[in-house]
């Protein structure tokens, strides 16, 4: 989740081992390492003996298998929405149920999809090829060459990791080409130059290795030829983040660009033409792509160039030959304001959508070029909630795909054109839940520095204020990432037909009002992230929707390291704690599986002065014999190969240790950082999640043993 351009002299002797990490050599040794041997035998005994101790828990209790079994069937059901992707002329889907538990891969007609039950034609089986191989294959993704879609990379994970094999796929045979590309199992970058040439970056062996475990070398590779044989494009740092190639393709215009992952926000981008690579003249921490002949660059740092300045979050357009020659008169698609953040965009054949946020509610433009100028549009969207757009056919037509949904509304799929606002409905969700009972609202709360920070309250429309509303609160707060409004039944079922109020809470560190909101939130300053979460926690407390009792709260991966800062932090608001694929040791984070990449985030603790701020809140480092927490919930997967289950094991057993009674611990023996490798696996999960909250939080907990 990549190198500091500017390494202090004690970075330096760190990263040499000429001097040892200070902070370190003061702290007793850590008597839970060897819980970080992922898959020995002491550690997974320890693992096997702490699950059991949570399934005694919850097996023999009805209401736990009830809402396991609810749970499923809203996973594995028929009437969900079939995703699909243009390629060529299919439309493909990738489809989990009951029937096909690891998935099938599928293909079929615009004119069956429009069909209220389409007849699909099977693509790939994988459970027929876990069978047949004996292997354990989760599908993790297909690149598929554009446009002609004839042949597919297939990439297959075993358990859900992120290492993945990478097999060739006939897309016109419907099968693995025999001596087709084909690589062993790793982290791995990869995409197609044209029919008989790729761009790889993966592990080539001893050195080719960032610190965070990605390719530190990209290669072109003819077909045919040994991959050892494959020329070097690019060799980075083993301190960046990872290094990568791709093609664009846009309006029958082709470009190739290489990446060098520095940091996980900065990078070095080049423009490859022939053997030549010419770094691109555009800030560190930006994107790039093409929309035929127009470069478009997104810079997360206010930009000077050309006699002007772009700010942090904006979108910018122009005439690529004319950038090539000297030229920076930028057009502006977008440019946020206080309340407006871009949070993507997509390319049509003549248009470019641009999807941006106002106070975390979606907005949507369409840009055109018309005579050498750019012309706008307002769209007008169905809803204030989660709005994603693709594409369908960006070669061929302006046609693309709108999907929407929010807290109560289930997913919509729309065919809409690029230039009016006329839809054609072809896909609705069913509602699993029976929403009419609730409504949303968003709310503001202050933090420790005065900053309004926004949430969204799901509650019922006669809800008491009377302090006993079991509460969950959700957050998450890293990486530029915004929490939108989206429909989950699995939420509407488990929690709030239940009588509980859901929460979700847009703290600093996401991306919900641009880079700014981010970036307020980085390395020192990330404290306010977990000041935001408090207050949230606090309003909701104050306007009496609950109490300390009654609330509790919730994240998953860097959401997980916020939850264990609520749970050390601020035991005093809190009365169950559930942190899902956590970070929580960020004392060792860089060393643990991809946690190098994510020092642009948190910083550095091998650097004294950075362990100095991450130590504050370091919920490992924190946790105390003595104090009185929050029960809490650690749940986290054997095949997590991102963020190290160590991190979950570690802190249970150190909490244990210290006598709290009130530790839970769940880890899944597969699933990867997603937690769970097929809808069975997540209906179990999620059941083991709602099931500890609800017993902990319920309006008549009075009986439950509250912080032990």
């Amino acid at each position: 989740m990549k190198r500091q351009t500017n390494i202090t002299l004690l970075a330096t002797l760190l990263l040499m081992g000429i001097i040892g990490n200070a902070a370190a050599q003061s702290t007793p040794a850590d008597p839970h390492q060897w819980l970080e041997d992922v898959t020995g035998d002491k550690a997974l005994d320890w693992v096997k003996s702490r699950n059991q101790i949570t399934r005694s828990k919850l097996d023999g209790d009805p209401a736990f298998l009830k809402l396991r079994s609810e749970l499923q069937v809203i996973l594995d059901s028929k009437d969900r929405i079939p995703g699909i992707r243009k390629m060529g002329n299919y439309y493909y889907n990738f489809w989990m149920d009951a029937e096909h538990p690891r998935g099938l891969w599928r293909k079929t007609t615009l004119e069956e999809y429009r069909k209220a039950q389409p007849k699909w034609e099977p693509v790939l089986d994988i459970d027929a090829l876990a069978k047949a191989e004996n292997e354990n294959w989760v599908f993790k993704n297909s690149i598929c060459r554009d446009p002609a879609y004839d042949r597919c990379l297939i990439e297959l994970s075993r358990g859900g990791a992120d290492a993945v094999v990478m097999r060739e796929f006939d897309l016109t045979t419907l099968s693995f080409i025999k001596d087709g590309f084909s690589l062993p199992e790793a982290k791995m970058s990869l995409d197609w130059r044209d029919k008989d040439t790729l761009f790889v970056a993966t592990d080539f062996g001893t050195g080719t290795l960032t610190d965070s475990g990605y390719a530190r070398v990209v290669k072109e590779w003819k077909r045919g030829t040994p991959l050892t044989t494959a020329k070097v494009l690019l060799e980075g740092e083993k301190t960046d983040m990872a290094i990568s190639a791709q093609s664009s393709d846009h309006g029958g215009i082709h470009h190739e660009l290489v990446n060098r992952q520095i940091t996980f926000y900065s990078s070095e981008q080049f423009l490859k033409e022939g053997d030549k690579l010419t770094k691109l003249d555009v800030p560190s921490h930006s994107s790039v792509s093409f929309f035929g002949k127009q470069f478009v660059v997104t810079p997360r740092e206010a930009w000077t160039t050309g006699g002007k300045t772009y700010a942090a979050g904006s979108m910018l357009a122009m005439d690529f030959d004319a950038y090539k020659k000297g030229e920076r008169n930028f057009t502006v698609l977008f440019e946020p304001s206080d309340s407006t953040s871009l949070t993507g965009a997509a390319y049509t054949k003549n248009y470019v959508l641009v999807q941006s946020l106002n106070t975390v509610k979606s907005n949507l433009s369409e840009w055109k070029l018309e005579n050498g100028k750019w012309v706008s549009r307002q769209v007008v969207l169905p809803t204030m909630g989660e709005v994603g757009v693709s594409a369908l056919d960006a070669d061929n037509s302006d046609d693309y795909l709108l999907r929407y949904s929010d807290y109560l509304t289930p997913s919509v799929y729309i065919l809409a054109h690029a230039g009016n606002d006329q839809r054609e409905p072809l896909k609705s969700a069913p509602s699993f839940f029976d929403a009419s009972p609730y409504e949303t609202t968003q709310q503001f709360a202050t933090s420790k520095d005065g900053t309004k920070i926004p949430y969204f309250l799901v509650k019922r429309k006669d809800v008491k204020y009377d302090g006993n509303n079991p509460t969950l609160l959700y957050g998450y707060g890293g990486f530029e990432i915004s929490l939108t409004p989206s429909y989950s039944g699995g939420i509407g079922k488990s929690w709030l037909e239940k009588g509980g109020v859901y929460v979700v809470a847009n703290i600093r560190g996401g991306g919900e009002f641009g880079p700014r909101w981010h970036q307020a939130a980085l390395k020192e300053n990330r404290q306010r992230a977990y000041d935001d979460f408090a207050a949230v926690a606090a309003d909701l407390i104050a306007s009496k929707i609950t109490s300390p009792q009654h609330l509790g709260a919730m994240g998953g991966s860097n959401g997980g390291l916020l939850a264990g800062v609520a749970l050390t932090q601020h035991p005093e608001l809190f009365n169950a704690v559930v942190s899902q694929v956590p970070l929580l040791d960020m004392q060792r984070y860089n060393k643990l599986l991809a946690g190098a990449s994510w020092m642009g985030e948190y910083g550095n603790p091998d650097i004294a002065a950075e362990w100095d701020y991450i130590s504050r809140y370091s919920p490992y480092q924190n946790v105390k014999a003595g104090v009185i927490y929050p029960n809490v919930l650690f749940i986290t997967s054997t095949r997590d190969d991102r963020v190290h289950p160590g991190h979950a094991r570690k802190m249970a057993a150190k909490m244990l240790s210290q006598g709290h009674k009130n530790v839970w611990y769940y880890e899944n023996i597969e699933g990867g950082h997603g937690g769970a490798a097929n809808n069975a696996q997540r209906a179990d999960m999620s059941a083991i999640t709602y099931s500890f909250l609800w017993n902990m939080l319920k309006r008549d907990n009075a009986d439950v043993v509250i912080k032990h």
